[in-house]
Parts: structure tokens; C-alpha cells; sequence
């Protein structure tokens, strides 16, 4: 006698089954997810991805978002009259570009996935780095060389910061609370001046993930993960070698920031870090509950 064919009832069964030992793995673990890239603006991926974020706590995690918005910024930017310019990948931030960045990133972004949580069912509150002391920052600076003279020379990159101190009580007070709330972080830090300092969303994903000790860092990218010189997706990578592929060029671009990230936050005690494609639907569902995951992890 062969088997009846699976109804969908069936086969919903069979995977809420097959996720158990992944759901036990992360039940009362903290999972930070960096939100960004085309996952932000288009309205059928942020739904999708609030809703998993609910399910998330619901299940048990403890999900913190820190998200971006370089798009919207350079949108406002360009109304405002204002030009950007970028080194190593950094917007160079004066006063009047500060002003903006905060203002997109605390206000409507911020508090758009702050609403698309709560439309899903959860509890979401938004803050920024600067809301509770939550991170303090130094100033960033990179250096170039001057191709004539070999002379290194210091590049201002203005109100531009990385994180130095995090204080994670105000995360703990809310996710602890009886309401279980989400955190949805805005990456903008405080510096030793009290100025605000403008803060990579990757940089401060990583930075908060460590304070946390996280289970799981998130990166959600507009790329299926990290692939190798033949274009096929690299599952895993060890956190030892990473320079190994930047330095034969298996890694470039902008992959290089998001892979030094992962490795940093690894070696600050993360769980696992992973660069997986935001553009798919339910990424974080597949990366954490199923055997095989959706990008690449950096153990």
C-alpha cells in the first residue's frame, strides 16, 4: 500500500515538525538582524519580513533590528541640495548631511518598521544609538597615499563614527519587559564631544551583536551570500579565513566591509554571522530553521 498524497495541511505539519530542534536551538537566544538594502523598499518584502520577525519572538528568539537607509538618505539629500561624497565606502558627513541622515533614520524609517511590526502582531519600539547612552562612538578616519610621494596623509570623513562602548540595559529593559519588545535601532552613536556621529548599519549590527553576545548576527544583503571565484555560493567560511580571500581576491568590493563585520563579531563571541539575500522571501525563516540555511555563516 504506497502512501496518500500529502495535503498542504500535510506538508505544513511536516515542516513546523522538521524545524523543532532549529526552534529549540534559538529559543531564548538573541538574533540581531542588520535591515537594509531592497528588502526596505519594496512593501511586499518589508511585510514579509516584519511578519517573520513576530514569528521570531513568538517562537522564542529575541530579535533586535539595526537598520539602514543610505537610498533614502542620498533621496534627500538631492532635494536638499546637498552633495554627497564617499570614501571607502563612508559618507563624508558635515552638519548639514548629519542633519539629514538623522532625520531619515530615526524618523520615517525607523518608524516605518516600527509600524510594520506592530501591524504583524509584535511589540516594536524605536530608538536610536543615541537613546539611553545606547552607543558611544569615536571618530572614524581612514588614511590615503599619495601615489607620488608615498606619503600617507589622514582623510576627515567629518561626523562619521565607529562604535566604542555599547550599553546594552536599555535593550535588555525592553526585551525583558512583560510586553516583549523588539528593539529598532537607528544607527546613529554619540561621541566623546556629544555630537552625533553617523554610524555604518554593518558596523553597528556587529558592535551590538557582540555586547549581546548574540546567538546569531543577520546580514541582509542584496546578493545571495558570498561566492567564490566560479560564482557558486560559499555555505561557510571560517572566521580565520577571511583575509586569506580578501587578499587572493576571491572577496572585493563591498563584500570586503560586510565580511570584516562578520569576522570581528565572531571573534567578539557571536554564535555565527551570515551574509544571506534580503530580496528573498522568509530569508531569515530558511537561514535559522532549516538544515542547509539560505547564505553564507562565518563561524
Amino acid at each position: 500500500m504506497t502512501d496518500a498524497p500529502s495535503t498542504p495541511a500535510q506538508l505544513t505539519a511536516e515542516t513546523l515538525s522538521e524545524a523543532l530542534p532549529y526552534i529549540q536551538r534559538y529559543a531564548g537566544r538573541t538574533i540581531v538582524i542588520k535591515y537594509g538594502g531592497h528588502a526596505m523598499v519594496d512593501e511586499a518584502l518589508s511585510e514579509a519580513f516584519a511578519r517573520d520577525v513576530v514569528l521570531l519572538k513568538h517562537l522564542g528568539a529575541n530579535p533586535v533590528i539595526v537598520h539602514g537607509g543610505g537610498p533614502q538618505i542620498a533621496k534627500l539629500l538631492e532635494r536638499l541640495g546637498i552633495q554627497s561624497e564617499f570614501r571607502d565606502g563612508l559618507r563624508v558627513t558635515d552638519d548639514a548631511t548629519m542633519e539629514a541622515v538623522e532625520m531619515v533614520l530615526s524618523g520615517p524609517i525607523n518608524k516605518s518598521i516600527v509600524r510594520a511590526i506592530n501591524a504583524a502582531g509584535g511589540k516594536a519600539v524605536g530608538l536610536s544609538g543615541s537613546d539611553g547612552d545606547l552607543m558611544r562612538v569615536t571618530k572614524a578616519t581612514r588614511t590615503t597615499r599619495d601615489e607620488t610621494s608615498e606619503i600617507e596623509k589622514v582623510v576627515d570623513l567629518g561626523y562619521v563614527g565607529e562604535p566604542d562602548k555599547i550599553d546594552i540595559s536599555v535593550l535588555n529593559a525592553l526585551m525583558e519587559s512583560e510586553k516583549a519588545i523588539i528593539p529598532v535601532i537607528a544607527p546613529v552613536g554619540v561621541g566623546e564631544d556629544d555630537r552625533r556621529y553617523n554610524v555604518n548599519a554593518d558596523t553597528a549590527a556587529g558592535a551590538i551583536a557582540a555586547a549581546l553576545q548574540a546567538k546569531r548576527l543577520l546580514l541582509l544583503t542584496d546578493v545571495s551570500g558570498v561566492l567564490d571565484k566560479e560564482g557558486s555560493l560559499l555555505r561557510d567560511i571560517r572566521r580565520d579565513r577571511v583575509e586569506g580571500l580578501m587578499a587572493d581576491g576571491t572577496i572585493t568590493g563591498g563584500m570586503i566591509p560586510k565580511l570584516e563585520t562578520a569576522a570581528k563579531a565572531v571573534n567578539m563571541g557571536v554564535g555565527g554571522a551570515v551574509i544571506l539575500d534580503g530580496r528573498a522571501r522568509h530569508a531569515l525563516l530558511m537561514e535559522l530553521f532549516t538544515e542547509h540555511g539560505a547564505g553564507t555563516i562565518v563561524y
